[in-house]
């Protein structure tokens, strides 16, 4: 054995020792570190001829990177939708890199822990048992999964195995939506439909849900032609949802697909009083619901929730590998993702379900929900801001109440002044044709003491640009 590897080994323990005091280390500043990091340049190292060890790389990388380290999973990380790991979430992630164990094996804990994950979970947003479920990397590749599979349904509806024969016969294929996200859009490229398959409905006036009247239209004209339409639980901008229950009854006379884009609006069973966002999306064939948004687990992980576990090994399965088994006989998640290679993504999220349960989810997602809605509350007081659309559950988009040929301009100043303040990150966006900006609230540790310093830093940064 290597020298350095020995000597590893046999100082596991105080490595690991150190590893973890560094770790507590970051979390406990992680609320005084700056939101977003500024850049920096870094002249590039070369790869070492002999290495320097466990220790002397955990001291190196603390002397060249700790410095611009920030706390992007803190409090004030209202940018991307993104949750914070809490704390059993990183003890499961760390055990899942001590484990090192292959989560697509079978007969293995792995596979328990993921099967049992995914039924928890089943029980925590409400979903029938007729629903199975595994872990993916993110919405983006739930999305794709969804989607890979509605593609294999709609082959079938066309006497075709895509899987087999591939995408020749889908050619004209449409997927109808209103607001898909980008990922959406995305896995159309990847699976082949393209990006020009997607069709935008209008929406609702003032929304950013559909216009049942105008679906219901579109699918008499092709009454018999089997589509894919792509709902969505909760859109980026204002949290929108499509009338699900709409939809499905929609679904019972067309005879469409229906995959659910619940990424974070999922959550909102959790809650009884926004349950009822979710009304008919039992009736879904795909559902993507994400993990590393406001179940608060590290990044990567998401879910992709099906009825047609059939037709999704018809799409994932490993074909003509011997040493990987008969995937009709050897039950293996591999056969059912993209990923062959999978990590035990599941086990983070174990962790945090059995510690916190129904209750401690519905108590961070109703606190979120809360500092959203006072947040929207301040801004539509405020004679410098304008709320865009009503605050329906954990984002606010708003925008600065200056003429229109300054408004880019003005939201971008005070997105940089507020990057640069390190205080907190928001994203800008542009809502029916108005450049805006967005506080997404999702992390469990953001407490009304957050929202106040952002306030203010808010109105502090915004009454400098109106200065200058």
């Amino acid at each position: 054995m290597n020298q350095l590897l020995r000597q590893d080994l046999n100082q596991v323990d105080a490595f690991l020792q150190e590893v973890k005091d560094y770790s507590v280390a970051f979390l406990s500043k992680i609320d005084a570190l700056p939101v977003k990091a500024a850049s920096a340049d870094f002249e590039r190292l070369e790869l070492p001829r002999k290495g320097m060890g466990a220790r002397n790389t955990l001291l190196q990388f603390s002397e060249r990177y700790g410095q611009h380290l920030a706390g992007n999973s803190g409090a004030r990380n209202w940018g991307f939708v993104t949750g914070g790991a809490t704390v059993p979430a990183i003890a499961g992630d760390w055990l899942t890199a001590v484990f090192d164990m292959n989560a697509a094996d079978k007969d293995t804990a792995p596979l328990q822990i993921e099967t049992e994950t995914i039924a928890m979970l089943r029980q925590l947003f409400g979903l029938p048992e007729a629903f199975s479920g595994c872990f993916v990397t993110g919405a983006t590749m739930a999305n794709f999964a969804g989607l890979a599979i509605a593609r294999q349904w709609l082959g079938i509806q066309l006497g075709v195995d895509v899987a087999q024969e591939g995408m020749a016969a889908l050619a004209n294929a449409k997927i109808v939506s209103c607001t898909p996200h980008s990922s959406t859009i995305k896995s159309l490229a990847m699976l082949g439909f393209g990006r020009n398959a997607i069709v935008k409905l209008s929406s609702l006036p003032e929304r950013e849900a559909i216009d049942i009247a105008v679906l219901e239209n579109y699918l008499k004209t092709r009454k018999g032609e089997p589509l894919i339409v792509v709902a969505s639980a909760g859109t980026v901008n204002t949290v929108d949802f499509d009338d699900l229950a709409a939809i499905a009854r929609l679904k019972s006379e067309y005879g469409f697909w229906l995959h659910i884009d619940a990424a974070f609006g999922a959550f909102a069973t959790c809650v009884p009083e926004y349950r009822h966002l979710l009304s008919g999306w039992e009736a879904a064939d795909s559902i993507t619901i994400d993990a590393h948004k406001w179940l608060n687990v590290p990044y990567d992980a998401a879910m992709i929730f099906t009825r047609h576990p059939q037709l999704q090994l018809d799409t994932f399965k490993n074909a003509g590998a011997a040493y990987l088994g008969d995937p009709a006989k050897d039950f293996k998640y591999s056969n059912y993702t993209p990923e062959n290679s999978r990590r035990l993504r599941a086990l983070p999220a174990w962790y945090s379900l059995m510690a916190y349960g129904a209750d401690g989810y519905a108590d961070i997602v109703h606190n979120n929900i809360e500092l959203a809605r006072q947040l929207g509350e301040l801004i539509q007081a405020h004679d410098a801001f304008r709320l865009l659309a009503p605050v329906r559950l954990c984002v606010v988009c708003f925008t600065l109440n200056v003429a229109d040929a300054e408004k880019q301009a003005a939201t971008d100043a005070l997105l940089k002044a507020l990057d640069d303040s390190g205080k907190v990150m928001m994203t800008s966006t542009v809502y029916q044709g108005v450049p805006a900006i967005r506080a997404a609230f999702v992390n469990w540790r953001t407490t009304e003491n957050d929202l106040a310093m952002v306030w203010e830093e808010i109105k502090q940064q915004t009454a400098a640009l109106t200065v200058k």
